[in-house]
């Protein structure tokens, strides 16, 4: 497999899952002007990350990338216990953190090194760190007597991770959100994770 990622993305969870299953993979660096570059764009006519190749099938898009890596490598457990609503459990937090979460953070994430994709003009930036911290207070709610979001690892885990570097990185803090920050901790020691973003950052979490 072969992931095709830039360094501060959210394609980082991808990559942190694909240490966890233990496949065989590659990786190639993005970067700003490579992402618009036409023969990445005649791959991934949006020009965003991450891109994921196994084979012949290229697929996009990072709930898909990171569900269909659970997929490939079932017996690791990350898409739930395998049950219809434990999968759902787990559809349901990605879903949160790539509808709700992510996109509210585009208009503060302009000009930064962790944004992948355009933003247009006009994009309302008043009230995004309001409702930003609404989101992670619900997060924390969540998290509370919880090691992982589900109950279990998961798919979800590594993207609340990048979400949770993007907060800081943009010095929006986690200040009284005891429970998020002990999930960054624990998420920051695991190997996987720092092999991740060792090879993306060229620094240990």
């Amino acid at each position: 497999m072969k992931l095709y990622f830039l360094p501060g993305a959210s394609s980082l969870a991808a990559h942190i899952v694909l240490e966890w299953i233990g496949a065989p993979y590659e990786t190639v660096r993005m970067s700003h002007d490579s992402l618009k570059s036409p023969a990445y764009r005649a791959r991934n006519a949006t020009g965003t990350v991450p891109m994921l190749e196994h084979g012949d099938f290229t697929l996009t898009e990072n709930v898909a990338i990171l569900g269909y890596l659970a997929e490939v490598q079932p017996e690791t457990g990350l898409l739930g216990d395998g049950s219809p609503r434990g999968r759902a459990e787990v559809m349901r937090w990605l879903g949160f953190l790539n509808s709700d979460v992510h996109k509210a953070f585009l208009p503060l994430l302009r000009a930064s090194c962790f944004l992948e994709e355009e933003i247009p003009a006009g994009v309302p930036v008043y009230g995004a760190r309001r409702y930003l911290r609404t989101c992670l207070e619900r997060l924390d709610t969540r998290l509370a007597g919880r090691d992982w979001l589900v109950g279990r690892r998961s798919v979800a885990d590594p993207y609340l991770l990048v979400i949770l570097r993007w907060a800081v990185g943009l010095d929006m803090g986690l200040y009284g959100l005891d429970h998020l920050m002990r999930f960054a901790r624990r998420m920051e020691a695991d190997p996987g994770v720092q092999a991740a973003i060792l090879a993306e950052e060229g620094v240990l979490a």
